[in-house]
């Protein structure tokens, strides 16, 4: 009587294991475009949390965030107010958008950067688009134009950042650069130059022209687009 009720391995399984060894195999066989954007995310979620269904939480996470895009761009205090996310998940979340930011550095570092300029641009739209608040960032060059250095030279509030043009100057002898590219977000979405952008960016030019530094341009990130001073007219 009792071999009637003895299950197999398979059958001791827990439901989720032949969903997760499917989804890998779809993954392995057609690539992460044969994937919804849950599932992808579920791939992740498979690694911090291995022995439980995660497609709720997935699910959850991304009507949370409204996209794939943003559950990668919530900061770590936000991943752990949802329910089912422990420190190891948001660690594990947080960890590969990192991985993801430095493969684009490394796409652009020691590059002529422009001529890689759609590279660069969408460097920064990826790393400074969906910022909360303002980060001015300055891409150090050398005499190729390759690059030599990318930096947040200062974070501010959700609609200003603090610039202080000599020690960005200072920065750039520092590293032995000739020329830089600013950069900095909008919050608000939209890429369009401030009279303030405007005066900052020819102050900097100021300090700089006198040390032999060449500002190439100063371009605006936002999720809307990529608004380029240089290419307006501005500077």
């Amino acid at each position: 009587m009792s071999e009637l009720f003895t299950l197999t391995k398979e059958e001791k399984k827990p439901h989720h294991t032949g969903h997760r060894d499917r989804l890998r195999q779809r993954f392995l066989q057609a690539g992460a475009e044969a994937l919804a954007d849950y599932e992808l995310l579920e791939l992740i979620l498979f690694i911090a949390i291995p022995r439980k269904d995660v497609k709720p939480l997935a699910k959850e996470l991304i009507a949370i965030f409204k996209t794939f895009n943003g559950v990668f761009h919530a900061s770590r205090e936000e991943l752990l107010h949802v329910t089912g996310v422990s420190e190891t998940t948001a660690t594990a979340i947080q960890s590969v958008k990192a991985a993801a930011f430095r493969l684009l550095k490394q796409d652009i570092i020691d590059t002529p950067i422009l001529s890689n300029w759609t590279q660069l641009t969408s460097y920064c739209q990826t790393v400074m688009a969906a910022e909360k608040i303002e980060q001015f960032r300055v891409f150090f060059l050398n005499r190729k134009n390759r690059l030599i250095a990318d930096e947040i030279q200062s974070r501010g509030t959700v609609d200003q950042s603090a610039v202080y043009t000599r020690e960005i100057v200072k920065r750039a002898l520092d590293l032995g650069a000739t020329a830089m590219i600013l950069a900095h977000n909008h919050p608000s979405g939209d890429p369009r130059p401030s009279q303030a952008d405007i005066e900052m960016t020819k102050e900097i030019i100021r300090a700089a022209e006198p040390m032999g530094i060449t500002i190439h341009d100063h371009v605006i990130i936002a999720k809307s687009g990529v608004e380029s001073l240089r290419n307006s007219g501005l500077i």
